[in-house]
């Protein structure tokens, strides 16, 4: 579990698990409202969906936005040698903290306490781009 490619893999799962977790409710909630899935045109379609059904699908789509960041880090890190325990840990912290957010936003998503949750996996990111950072620099 030392290598910075197995916290990666791991948020490539988790996403893959939302996923599932958003077809299994978006299929069932388009079904209820009557909405043919092949006559759709624009995302805003789906916005008569439960906010059960959006919050999952919501969260699917934010584990391709900032975790991007996270991805090419971890490669960085692999090529460029830097998987010290920092790194490693910092890694960790921030699948832990997104599948955190994952769940909370699909279910609770009570926003200010989301949005620390989602401050702390940024610092992790952080902490990952920096220890890159300083090992370039020779620090």
């Amino acid at each position: 579990m030392a290598s910075i490619m197995t916290p990666l893999l791991a948020l490539v799962c988790w996403t893959l698990i939302m996923w599932i977790w958003l077809y299994a409710t978006r299929i069932p909630a388009m079904q209820k409202a009557g909405i043919d899935a092949a006559k759709l045109k624009q995302k805003g379609e789906l916005d008569v969906l439960p906010l059960s059904a959006r919050q999952v699908a919501d969260n699917y789509n934010h584990l391709h936005e900032q975790p991007v960041i996270f991805y090419a880090l971890c490669v960085y890190s692999h090529i460029a040698g830097v998987v010290d325990p920092v790194t490693v840990t910092a890694a960790w912290a921030y699948v832990v903290l997104r599948i955190v957010h994952s769940i909370f936003q699909a279910t609770v998503n009570f926003v200010p306490a989301r949005f620390g949750i989602f401050a702390l996996a940024s610092i992790a990111l952080f902490v990952m781009a920096g220890a890159n950072a300083l090992a370039l620099l020779g620090g």
